[in-house]
């Protein structure tokens, strides 16, 4: 039975991969509400469908990162934001802990990593 609370928001400016996670959530059980690739777009679709969890980048297309994002949807949407990061680089790591994430994965993501970051960010 899928209900509202069990949306999920897909960030990644890389198509191939925003896709991949999309169908490793859908495998999950879960509804992917929307995908985004800009900061701006993960905004407006997080007020949109104000889903439970978001999957979000660091790095995405335009001028703002993962992190403005993330902190804009923690601000008016309250959704909980796991980072998925290709960079390990210490600025990368430090920037994302402005955020209070629910979780941080590093590229690639296996999927019982995906899952159980989820099940958590969703119970806390």
């Amino acid at each position: 039975m899928k209900n509202l609370g069990d949306t999920v928001l897909v960030v990644d400016d890389e198509f191939l991969i925003a896709q991949g996670l999309s169908m490793q959530v859908e495998d999950m059980g879960l509804v992917v509400c929307g995908t985004a690739a800009t900061a701006d777009d993960a905004v407006a679709l997080a007020q949109l469908h104000r889903p439970a969890v978001v999957l979000m980048d660091m790095r995405l297309l335009g001028d703002k990162d993962g992190v403005d994002a993330a902190l804009a949807i923690y601000e008016t949407v309250g959704s909980k934001v796991i980072f998925i990061t290709g960079s390990r680089e210490p600025a990368t790591i430090e920037r994302i802990k402005l955020d209070h994430p629910a979780g941080v994965l590093f590229k690639p993501v296996s999927d019982q990593q995906l899952s159980s970051a989820i099940q958590a960010a969703m119970a806390s």
